[in-house]
């Protein structure tokens, strides 16, 4: 299921630009330039996360966290054009996950986003294991059984498994996968993504060469499919 992001931000252009960027990595993204609108939105529908800005027209962003802290676990980044140290504590110490100054990069705000993202998915307890039929995925441990037992992965080769399983039915074009796993184990990614899935398919597959989990989509990337035995 495609991951829901809140935008709260006045930059008109900023949020813009912020919107297309995380759409084009997979995301849909929300945005609202006042905190009035931005807590409607948030009252009217659910979120999988917020990025919120500190300097808002009528409400300080302080403020809009601990109304959001105060009924409310969802993921929350914040930005501000301001740099201080104390800035980013007190946000911290209200309730944020993470903290970005003014001005960033798309990129590192994507990075930032997922990763805390993906801490949330990984504290959850049981949703830590992805279970497909006969594969489980142990994010936690970052392991990889099937029939309960153990097939080995690098770690080079765990997050390019573990990425399509968090996205399963839905086509990942290699230059999205390439973006949601970098910064984590594949520091040093690259277009060897058809190596690496290659032999992911060895360990999982009963039959590398006839796929049935990650399965190639012409012309498009890859997905992981699944199976009518995932839903026993």
């Amino acid at each position: 299921m495609t991951e829901r992001i809140l935008i709260i931000d006045d930059d008109a252009r900023l949020g813009a630009m912020v919107s297309e960027y995380l759409g084009e990595s997979g995301f849909r993204a929300t945005v609202r330039e006042t905190a009035a609108d931005g807590l409607a939105a948030l009252k009217a529908e659910p979120f999988d996360a917020l990025v919120l800005d500190v300097m808002l027209p009528d409400v300080d962003g302080f403020e809009i966290l601990r109304r959001v802290r105060a009924d409310s676990d969802v993921p929350i980044l914040m930005l501000t054009a301001r740099g201080e140290s104390t800035d980013r504590v007190v946000g911290l110490e209200l309730g944020a996950d993470d903290y970005l100054p003014k001005p960033f990069s798309p990129r590192e705000l994507l990075a930032r986003l997922r990763a805390i993202l993906r801490r949330r998915r990984h504290s959850s307890g049981p949703a830590a294991v992805l279970r497909y039929g006969r594969l489980e995925i142990d994010r936690g441990a970052r392991a990889v059984r099937v029939d309960g037992e153990d097939r080995p992965l690098t770690s080079y080769q765990f997050d390019p498994l573990v990425v399509p399983a968090e996205h399963a039915g839905r086509v990942l074009a290699r230059e999205t996968l390439m973006e949601l796993v970098r910064g984590e184990s594949l520091e040093a990614f690259d277009r060897s993504i058809d190596v690496h899935v290659s032999r992911i398919r060895s360990a999982i597959e009963d039959d590398p060469k006839k796929p049935r989990r990650i399965i190639t989509v012409r012309g498009a990337g890859y997905v992981f499919a699944r199976s009518q035995d995932d839903e026993a």
